[in-house]
């Protein structure tokens, strides 16, 4: 049933609205055009699956599907209990997985005096446009691409051993339940193991994967059914069958090309006099035609920092993270390089978790000598992106990049992956509501109606580094997109959510530049939040072959973000413009001997590493503050020559 055979209405979510009743299909209120929330959420279990299309529940959730349910009143908190029951607390507990888990919603009374409680979910896989569910993996395999069933592959696995933890893993061995949204798998609901004779194992998972690797063609088909063998045999372990699958998985994807260019822009927003975020890429990294870079992170690393602290001390700490984090990564992106082996994702990702914890003990060191203390210490929020390019061996030759996207998260900044499609939140906050949710102990609507539910749980340069939980991701970019890292002046209200994927798709069909979509996210949060500092950084993804475009490559956007005096004396005394681009082609996808490379002193021990870009990083960064304080003199400013590295165009 298509919603504009709904005769009920659906509520604009502004609580000053003066008519919020809206006609069902409408994308803006009509009488104060803040955009519409269509809220899908998934109706859960068999009674659910027995009322009709078309039916209006608790006077405000109409059925569009059977188990798909529209809330009609957003704005209106769901039927929730006080206590989260044991039933459900998978779901919150794993909510730090949230882009391929739902969410609890709430509950609806239905049955005689609402005897029946039916669980209701959101942040499920159903077209916001639609109404209709993401196909199932199987309905769309057969014509898939190799690199994307690969990854579907992948993330099943690494999905398979939380879900086994929490009594779920059910959910991954039922065809249906496994939904997709282009690249990404997401699960329609979590089925419990408890009711199953025998737990689930591996060997379970292997039968399955067999099952749908069944049929696809050598190769490739040859080697997952391999690997679905070696699973099915007693004491096969997920860490062996990860390793040879990622080897795979990079395998599949350095044989695409992919060309990359970045964007940024920062604004201190109408409502403040100075601004506390930071950003990388800088104007003195602007990639200008015809002139080679020399930066072995052009083109590779964003970064948005949001400063906390007051003006003489969160665009100190924002500065101050950008600096170190391109020493910290820099120095891994060179040991990386230098390795004739593929480093796994657990050991990048741990190298990128300990950069942060260095990161942070060098602003909590300031801090120290400082005498701040409690809301005094100046810290920093942290977005972070890096396509690490890997050599990938394979049997026709050395690859130059294997397509690995790392985030480094923590704080509120975020980092969304957005299409002409869809728009998908991939990183985490850090905030009390998301805690007391991980915990088990509200649910998520529940939690954001808390005064302080916004208020952080962890930054940069707050307390020790042993006690900060970075957040790292690893995905592979194997679809055209735009990657989108911002400050909580643009994400906040869902604003990305629900006002970005117009700009991304004008981006996507070369109708609008980088430069104007930034300048256009940067007026949107000025215009629709307004309370803060706003910091943008797109990248754009191009991995389909490039078509002609004709852009005028001028700025649409040169507004300049100025520290305050305060600050000038602490770290530099210039200002920076905005929107600063690098547009960077990468190698082409095929097989070569690798090409020199400037190489730290890093040996490949692990200890060792972590070890010597602690070095690096504090031995930089402290002999920078301290000679800082007193001399205005600009020992790691940004037009400081860059370091030799790679040279790509």
């Amino acid at each position: 049933m298509s919603i504009a055979d709904s005769s009920s209405p659906i509520y604009c979510v502004n609580s000053s609205c003066t008519d919020p009743s809206n006609v069902l299909g409408t994308r803006f209120c009509a009488a104060c055009q803040t955009p519409l929330v269509y809220r899908y959420l998934w109706a859960v279990g068999g009674v659910a699956a027995q009322i009709s299309p078309g039916s209006l529940m608790a006077d405000r959730y109409w059925v569009v599907a059977p188990q798909i349910w529209l809330d009609t009143s957003p704005a209106l908190p769901p039927e929730l209990p006080e206590t989260p029951p044991e039933e459900i607390l998978p779901y919150l507990q794993l909510y730090p997985l949230h882009l391929h888990v739902p969410l609890v919603y709430g509950f609806c009374s239905v049955g005689e005096n609402g005897a029946t409680q039916l669980l209701l979910l959101e942040n499920v896989p159903v077209d916001g446009h639609s109404g209709n569910l993401y196909p199932a993996m199987m309905d769309l395999w057969k014509e898939a691409p190799g690199v994307r069933q690969v990854y579907w592959l992948w993330q099943i696995l690494q999905l398979w051993t939380p879900l086994l933890q929490m009594g779920v893993a059910s959910s991954l061995l039922k065809a249906e339940n496994i939904r997709v949204q282009g690249w990404r798998v997401w699960l329609r609901e979590l089925y419990g193991d408890a009711g199953l004779v025998t737990k689930p194992d591996l060997q379970d998972l292997g039968y399955h994967w067999l099952t749908w690797t069944g049929r696809m063609s050598p190769p490739l088909g040859d080697r997952l059914q391999d690997l679905g063998k070696q699973m099915r045999r007693p004491g096969a372990e997920v860490e062996d069958i990860s390793r040879q699958l990622n080897a795979l998985l990079l395998e599949m994807a350095a044989r695409l090309p992919i060309r990359l260019r970045v964007v940024s822009g920062t604004d201190s927003g109408p409502q403040r006099d100075h601004n506390e975020d930071a950003c990388y890429p800088t104007v003195m990294e602007e990639f200008r035609p015809g002139v080679k870079s020399s930066h072995p992170l052009a083109g590779r690393l964003a970064i948005v920092c949001d400063g906390v602290g007051g003006h003489e001390g969160g665009e100190v700490a924002s500065q101050l993270a950008v600096n170190a984090l391109k020493l910290g990564v820099g120095a891994l992106v060179t040991e990386v390089a230098s390795e004739s082996e593929i480093t796994p994702p657990h050991q990048v990702g741990e190298q990128l978790a300990a950069i942060a914890r260095v990161v942070n003990n060098t602003i909590a060191t300031q801090n120290d000598a400082q005498g701040r203390s409690a809301r005094e210490r100046m810290a920093t929020t942290l977005a972070m992106a890096l396509q690490l390019a890997q050599k990938i061996p394979t049997k026709d030759g050395v690859f130059p990049n294997g397509h690995e996207l790392y985030l480094l998260n923590i704080g509120d900044s975020r980092v969304y992956w957005l299409t002409a499609d869809y728009c998908q939140q991939l990183t985490t906050d850090d905030d009390i509501a998301t805690r007391e949710v991980r915990l088990g102990r509200m649910f998520y609507r529940q939690a954001l109606r808390r005064p302080d539910a916004g208020a952080l749980t962890q930054a940069l340069g707050t307390k020790d580094g042993d006690l900060i939980r970075p957040h790292v991701e690893r995905l592979i970019l194997e679809e055209d997109g735009l990657l989108l890292l911002c400050s909580d002046g643009l994400s906040d209200n869902d604003l990305v959510e629900t006002s970005a994927l117009d700009i991304a798709a004008a981006v996507l069909a070369d109708e609008m530049s980088l430069e104007d979509a930034t300048a256009a996210l940067i007026r949107l949060a000025n215009e629709k939040n307004g309370h803060d500092n706003t910091s943008v950084v797109l990248i754009r993804c191009r991995i389909s072959p490039e078509k002609l475009a004709l852009f005028n490559p001028k700025r649409s956007t040169n507004t300049e973000d100025e520290l305050s005096e305060a600050s000038k004396a602490l770290l530099y005394d210039n200002s920076e413009a905005d929107l600063p681009s690098i547009d960077t082609e990468s190698d082409t996808p095929s097989p070569r001997s690798p090409r020199p490379v400037f190489s730290l002193p890093l040996s490949g021990s692990q200890n060792k590493v972590l070890g010597v870009l602690a070095a690096v990083i504090l031995g930089g960064l402290l002999g920078f503050l301290g000679f800082r304080l007193f001399s205005p003199e600009k020992l790691l400013s940004p037009d400081r020559p860059s370091p030799p590295g790679d040279v790509r165009e």
